[in-house]
């Protein structure tokens, strides 16, 4: 990795658990030109804690609840001693000119008016670039003053760090490329379970985001406009949905230049996983709709009962 002119003023923090095949790159992304190095490790058995050692991170251990519950004890709970956060995933790795841009802004003046920096997502898949189909640039809020960030628990699936206060878009990327995955197999499997949690997610229709920099908006921040997004998928009609935005993201948006491995990509991301999903969110309606029923069958007999009596 090139030399890193500087130090940031800012702790980096991640959460593993057997993340060895992924962890060196991501430690290897932020050594040197970060403050402290942090891990909140669930109950690795592998060498992703040695490994940690090797890049003197400080090392704590939480049961792990969801990605939202974890991230939201380590910022709780962790000695963090910057007014800055770097939180990344064990699969996702620091550009050298994403780090020196951070070094720069870190202490930079123009930082003053900031509280979170979104960040370009380059998704890797099977060792291919996914640069279409919409999916790049996907910005990820990961930098943010501490006192600022917020996090919504009731996340199931995905984890989002909200800022009260100001953002920017930093210039450059991290790669994410989860090592983890190179057997599809394990691919499928995550989403798999993932699909039940999103479903169950979905379910709660009642359960909606609330608090600073978390407003539905076509025109507001990255994150805004998913909320905007995910507002208008939840009003469309299962089964039919995944078909849209496969079609959407491999013909509209050019999905099908990725190639081969972008076709797999795209066709499982867009269209399988979200067909399961719809699957298990229809399994969820239709249970809670026999709930109802016998409730409403129980109900009236005990009121045929007492009035005969």
């Amino acid at each position: 990795m090139p030399s890193i002119s500087g130090i940031a003023d800012l702790t980096f923090i991640v959460l593993t658990k057997n993340e060895e095949d992924n962890l060196p790159a991501c430690l290897q992304s932020v050594h040197g030109w970060v403050k402290e190095i942090f891990i909140v490790d669930s109950g690795s058995t592998d060498s992703s804690l040695s490994i940690a050692e090797e890049y003197g991170a400080k090392i704590f251990t939480h049961v792990f609840e969801s990605h939202s519950k974890q991230w939201n004890w380590a910022l709780h709970n962790l000695p963090i001693g910057t007014d800055w956060v770097l939180a990344l995933d064990a699969d996702q790795r620091v550009t050298p000119e994403l780090a020196q841009e951070i070094v720069d802004f870190i202490n930079g003046p123009s930082s003053a008016k900031v509280d979170g920096c979104f960040i370009k997502r380059r998704q890797i898949f099977r060792g291919k670039w996914i640069k279409h189909g919409g999916y790049y640039p996907k910005y990820l809020l990961k930098i943010f003053r501490l006192s600022k960030v917020w996090i919504d628990e009731t996340d199931l699936v995905d984890h989002h760090f909200r800022v009260n206060g100001n953002t920017l878009k930093l210039r450059n990327d991290i790669s994410e490329d989860n090592q983890n995955e190179a057997d599809i197999s394990m691919w499928i499997e995550k989403h798999n379970r993932y699909a039940a949690l999103q479903a169950l997610e979905e379910n709660r229709s009642s359960m909606k985001v609330t608090g600073p920099g978390a407003e539905a908006s076509f025109w507001g921040t990255p994150d805004q406009k998913v909320l905007w997004q995910k507002s208008v998928w939840s009003k469309l009609p299962l089964y039919l949905r995944p078909f849209i935005y496969f079609t959407q993201r491999y013909f509209f948006k050019l999905g099908f230049l990725d190639g081969k491995e972008g076709f797999i990509f795209h066709f499982l991301q867009a269209f399988w996983y979200r067909l399961l999903v719809d699957i298990k969110l229809d399994e969820l309606r239709h249970k809670k709709v026999l709930e109802l029923n016998d409730t409403s069958s129980k109900q009236a007999a005990a009121k045929r009962i007492s009035n005969k009596a």
